[in-house]
């Protein structure tokens, strides 16, 4: 088992008692967060080993918040999307989680829906005491303006995942506030546009003071800033300021224009960043894998480090399949996207009519992706032919009620000795990589298609391509053993870039947790989401009374919780919740 080097996520004891403050109900609560007066003086508060140690304590609130149904990831919302199932048992195991599947009965008092504010708004105050530590030191701390950047680049990321589950939250970017203050907060006070500005401005100081390296793997980077800035100017590009709308109401060139700047090829070769050989190579659990040269920045997981595998990733746990004692199967690739992955016979994706027919291993060509996310019945699980699997309950829980595909990049082989059992479910020290390199491509080329530059943009897409027709190491022998039939070829000219540019990130980020967003950032949602609803609806029962509600089931509702602690501050997001 491996063990992690660096101390990131082990922090001591008395950090926790500084800081330690219980579940919030309100982001005004945050100054329960504050150090106990009388127990540090001024020059203890000011030393650089309490610095590092509440700034240790900052990164490590972003393993401890989460667990199984609040996973940073996002994978427990990534199941509005066409990409997945929700899986489990049956619509009742998880409930809340099959109203967001079916975009009906969705209520501002569902406890996950609280549950992800408080967890991310805890992060945050956590982040925030920190950038107030740092602050009150001289310049003799030599490490400040990049502890600080560290700092400012994780108070944008949980405004990044806050502002994509929301849309319309409260900023906590001043960490002097008083709680009269935190009283009057207004998740209304910035437009679409200028809460996204706010947290590009937390990123360009990043940018400006991190190193091109860390010695800590867990430490963003000046590229690791560069990749989250890229992508919040994506979203910021496709406006959605009107008020009484989610709609796309303008694609801004100039932030266009910063996408491209931020994912300049030099950004990141400087700090050793590229591609991987091997698509594969990103979703392994050995040593040697993690932190590869596509990782710009991972949550990094361990066990055998002295902390009872308390840093055992365990956001997963529920995603091991029903075939492995234990196993929740929940999150469970659609058989939409299983199809997404067909080819023809120049071994390129059937953009406008994939969903044709169903995916057949025995007569359709694939890319070979799909075999590196998705466990199809008649292929061995986790690449290991001990487990094969099959269309029968042990690999369905629910009996077929979401089918018997399984997840891939998020589980291990379960001889692998990477996967650990707990009481309830499973964890693994598999880091989850935030930031890749190819997400990197995938938004400048999105960047470039929409400015025009198709060429420039097929020829980052080709890459991609080319990349994963290499990536076979993992399926030695599924052609004559199985029957498998592996075809992907990059594009000859740069008709459709566009199309071309999203189906690429579809199946590239395939099960990473970003469909969703991505189909509300381009506008999209409504229109796939219910041609899916319709298309499943004749396989699957779950479906049959789904609809997307466009303006409404973009974003979560306000949690009534934090409405009735705002003092009359927040808005409730529109759609008649």
């Amino acid at each position: 088992m491996k063990t992690k080097l660096n101390s990131l996520l082990s922090f001591s004891a008395a950090v926790f008692i500084l800081l330690a403050a219980g579940g919030l109900t309100s982001c005004d609560n945050f100054l329960n967060q504050d150090v106990p007066q009388g127990i540090l003086s001024e020059d203890q508060v000011n030393d650089p080993l309490y610095i590092d140690n509440i700034v240790i304590s900052a990164y490590a609130v972003f393993i401890s918040a989460e667990d199984v149904n609040s996973s940073f990831s996002m994978w427990n919302f990534d199941v509005r999307s066409d990409d997945a199932y929700k899986g489990g048992a049956t619509e009742n195991d998880g409930d809340v989680f099959h109203q967001l599947e079916i975009s009906q009965g969705i209520m501002t008092t569902n406890w996950n829906i609280n549950d992800m504010w408080v967890r991310l708004y805890n992060c945050l105050s956590r982040v925030n005491a920190a950038i107030d530590a740092i602050n009150g030191t001289d310049d003799s701390y030599q490490l400040k303006s990049q502890r600080l950047g560290e700092m400012k680049f994780l108070r944008a990321y949980g405004h990044f995942l806050l502002k994509r589950l929301y849309k319309n939250i409260p900023f906590v970017v001043d960490p002097n506030m008083k709680q009269s203050d935190y009283n009057a907060l207004s998740n209304t006070k910035y437009t679409n546009d200028e809460g996204w500005q706010l947290i590009a401005d937390d990123l360009e100081y990043a940018y400006s003071v991190l190193p091109a390296t860390q010695a800590d793997k867990g430490r963003p980077t000046q590229a690791s800033a560069a990749a989250l800035l890229a992508k919040v100017y994506l979203y910021k590009a496709y406006r959605q300021d009107d008020p009484a709308s989610h709609a796309v109401t303008e694609i801004n060139k100039e932030d266009l224009q910063k996408v491209i700047t931020y994912t300049e090829e030099s950004i990141y070769t400087g700090g050793g960043y590229g591609l991987e050989e091997d698509f594969h190579n990103n979703f392994r659990p050995e040593p040697q894998y993690e932190n590869g040269k596509e990782s710009l920045w991972a949550m990094q997981y361990s066990t055998n480090d002295g902390t009872n595998l308390g840093n055992c990733n365990w956001s997963y746990g529920l995603m091991v399949p029903a075939a492995i004692e234990g196993g929740c199967d929940f999150y469970k690739p659609s058989q939409n996207l299983v199809n997404a992955f067909r080819t023809n016979g120049e071994g390129l994706p059937f953009i406008d009519d994939f969903n044709q027919q169903d995916f057949n291993a025995s007569t359709d060509n694939a890319d070979p992706r799909l075999w590196l996310t998705v466990g199809i019945a008649g292929f061995p699980y986790e690449f290991n032919p001990n487990y094969m699997m099959n269309r029968t309950q042990k690999w369905s829980r629910s009996s077929g009620l979401y089918g018997y595909n399984v997840t891939l990049k998020h589980n291990v082989d379960p001889d692998g000795g990477y996967l650990i059992r707990s009481t309830l479910w499973f964890g693994s020290p598999m880091n989850r990589i935030v930031l890749r390199y190819a997400d990197v491509l995938l938004m400048r080329a999105e960047a470039l298609a929409q400015l025009g530059r198709d060429g420039e943009a097929i020829d980052l897409v080709n890459r991609l391509r080319n990349r994963a027709s290499r990536s076979t190491a993992m399926l030695a022998g599924y052609d004559t053993n199985y029957g498998a039939k592996i075809r992907v070829k990059p594009y000859g000219d740069s008709s459709d870039a566009l199309k071309r540019v999203k189906m690429e990130r579809r199946l590239e980020l395939a099960m990473e947790s970003e469909r969703f967003f991505d189909l509300v950032r381009w506008g999209e949602a409504e229109q796939v989401i219910n041609k899916y609803y319709m298309e499943e609806a004749n396989d699957c029962r779950i479906y049959t009374a789904a609809h997307f509600t466009a303006n409404k089931n973009e974003y979560l509702p306000i949690p009534h919780e934090q409405i009735a602690a705002s003092n009359g501050h927040y808005t409730q997001n529109i759609g008649n919740w």
